[in-house]
């Protein structure tokens, strides 16, 4: 089922003409015997005008701005219109009116397990529109309904898809990649929800964390990885700097080290340097 488009004609001039049909019929009925002789022509000529006028008055709807009307003939569906403003078609069409403006909405937060398997609550804003009125229509029930349900199905099946933290550089992860997340998420709508006419303009994330439960395990470990990504880079910089100076000293001939002071000034180089506190160094006055 597709949108095939369907011209209406203007409203207004149809509703002066029906108005002006049932007032020359009241005018016949009414005002025409007391001046003329009453035939059976005038008669039926005024019922014919009646008729007519009262006939075209269905055929009046109206379409506001960003909104369509889906038109069928005995439950066939015959075209959708989108021309704004007073318009008429065939009295005995059906006229469903379908908005197509821009709307978003945010689900409720969900419980779900990660790729890991640790329980997260997650949430997301949804950003869509009705792009083709024959499908929002008659491809599903209450497409409202429809883009609610699947929006969390969605978003569950991506949740369990993705680790909430990366553990390897690279790895795509739910906290740490937003824009990867929020781009899988609107392909993964896209794809279910296109069957029901709903075009998906947008979708991100508006809550991410852990439950409750393991909430306070996890943060412990959100703060030991911290701290040993820290120490490496610590450890790291301070290797770097002995061995620079250990060849700048070797380069300059300002000392000469055996092995053993080697590896003692390399040690008391490094507690120095990694220390978590400032050092109280003691200044050997005598010879090395």
């Amino acid at each position: 089922m597709k949108e095939n488009s369907l011209h209406s004609q203007p409203g207004i001039p149809m509703l002066l003409l029906a108005a002006a049909m049932i007032g020359a019929a009241g005018y016949l009925f009414f005002v025409a015997p007391a001046l003329l002789v009453v035939t059976p022509k005038l008669v039926w000529l005024a019922l014919l005008m009646l008729l007519g006028g009262f006939a075209l008055l269905p055929g009046l709807y109206m379409v506001e701005p960003n909104q369509s009307a889906v038109l069928s003939l005995f439950g066939r569906y015959v075209g959708t219109t989108r021309e704004d403003g007073l318009r008429w078609n065939n009295p005995f069409l059906q006229k469903h009116k379908l908005s197509l403006r821009i709307r978003n909405f945010e689900s409720g937060k969900l419980k779900v397990n990660d790729l890991e398997g640790s329980p997260i609550e997650i949430a997301a804003v949804i950003v869509w529109q009705v792009a083709d009125s024959a499908e929002a229509v008659y491809n599903v029930d209450d497409y409202e309904s429809f883009v609610h349900i699947q929006s969390e199905s969605a978003l569950r099946a991506m949740a369990t898809s993705y680790p909430y933290d990366a553990v390897e550089t690279g790895e795509v992860a739910l906290r740490s990649h937003p824009q990867e997340i929020s781009q899988h998420l609107q392909e993964q709508l896209a794809e279910r929800l296109a069957k029901a006419g709903v075009r998906v303009i947008e979708a991100r994330i508006s809550h991410l964390a852990y439950a409750p439960e393991i909430a306070q395990a996890m943060l412990q470990r959100q703060q030991a990885n911290a701290v040993i990504a820290a120490r490496s880079r610590i450890v790291s910089g301070a290797v770097g700097m002995v061995e620079m100076a250990l060849a700048e000293l070797e380069k300059n001939g300002c000392a000469q080290f055996d092995e053993a002071r080697k590896a003692q000034l390399v040690s008391n180089l490094l507690v120095v340097l990694c220390s978590e506190r400032g050092s109280q160094p003691i200044v050997n006055a005598g010879s090395l």
